[in-house]
């Protein structure tokens, strides 16, 4: 599907339209440390500054409001040349049965479909949510055309692509006053892990595994079937979890839940796209394929660092 119109610049446009990274990278379907860096590039690129930043608030400088006018008028342009080709996002239409895993149809997908959706309005979207096991047999059965799981698919038929990377960072309650754990404290903790079944579950095990913790070691391990569940133990102080860092913004910024690493222990995976082997999918499957595939590379970019508690936002 072809998009003419320069990414830098289309979030540059995003960013100009909000004043504010946050809700550009939400417009956008990116993290706010993605949108930095495309409006880093794009300022070195031109060698000037696009936005002046202090006391919080975001303005233009006048570099910045000129390129704003030429901006407008290029993604006009390309808008124009696209629909003139024959080949804009909006010519696609029909629908699309799609499953997820539970973190990601939470956290993740509402921002992917709206994203989506301001390029593909004709397409109409119908979502199972499980886990990521399930997601796995509902594609083989032929009930949803694509999924997306946190998981590992190693089954037979399953082709697999990576589109963003995330992270489980260990959540602890907003009382605990310490963001490093020492292997004694941590085996002291009580470990409230995801259910049988979950992909988070098994990135976690697999990571402490690597570390040389085991399950049976720590003083109590629970299992519940949800983030939430998890998010909701951990703040009523019932013990430490594992969860993705998507989940967890409002948490931090309101101060119920802190961060906290473990030396030796780190727990990152990349969200999945899966789709059945054989022919690349095509139509509405192909365009939500492509377009997060498109997303990946931009975020791919990115320096892999964990989320902390306290980070600021602009």
């Amino acid at each position: 599907m072809a998009h003419l119109e320069n990414f830098r610049l289309k979030v540059f446009r995003a960013v100009a339209e909000h004043l504010n990274f946050r809700k550009a990278a939400e417009q956008l379907f990116l993290t706010q440390p993605a949108v930095t860096l495309q409006i880093k590039a794009l300022e070195n690129d031109l060698g000037v500054r696009l936005f002046d930043r202090a006391g919080g608030k975001i303005t233009f400088t006048q570099q910045g409001s000129v390129l704003l006018g030429y901006a407008d008028k290029l993604a006009s342009l390309a808008s124009e040349a696209e629909r003139e080709l024959g080949c804009s996002a909006g010519s696609v239409s029909g629908d699309l049965a799609l499953g997820a895993s539970t973190t990601i149809a939470q956290y993740v997908l509402p921002r992917l479909i709206g994203a989506f959706q301001s390029e593909y309005p004709k397409i109409q979207f119908s979502l199972q949510s499980s886990n990521t096991s399930e997601v796995v047999r509902c594609l083989l059965d032929g009930k949803v055309a694509l999924g997306l799981i946190e998981g590992p698919a190693r089954e037979r038929g399953v082709r697999t692509e990576p589109f963003m990377e995330d992270e489980l960072v260990l959540i602890t309650p907003a009382s605990f006053d310490s963001d490093r754990l020492a292997p004694g404290q941590f085996l002291a903790t009580s470990l409230i892990m995801r259910e049988q079944g979950s992909g988070s579950r098994r990135v976690v095990e697999l990571a402490l595994e690597k570390a040389g913790f085991k399950l049976k070691a720590f003083k109590k391990v629970m299992e519940l079937d949800s983030t939430e569940a998890i998010k909701s133990a951990v703040e009523a102080g019932l013990g430490v979890g594992f969860v993705s860092r998507w989940a967890i913004a409002k948490e931090l910024e309101l101060g119920t839940l802190n961060v906290a690493e473990v030396t030796g222990v780190r727990a990152a995976r990349h969200f999945t796209l899966i789709s059945r082997t054989g022919p690349e999918p095509q139509g509405p499957a192909g365009a939500l394929r492509t377009f997060a595939l498109g997303r990946a590379r931009i975020l791919s970019q990115l320096p892999r660092k964990p989320l902390r508690a306290g980070s600021s936002s602009r």
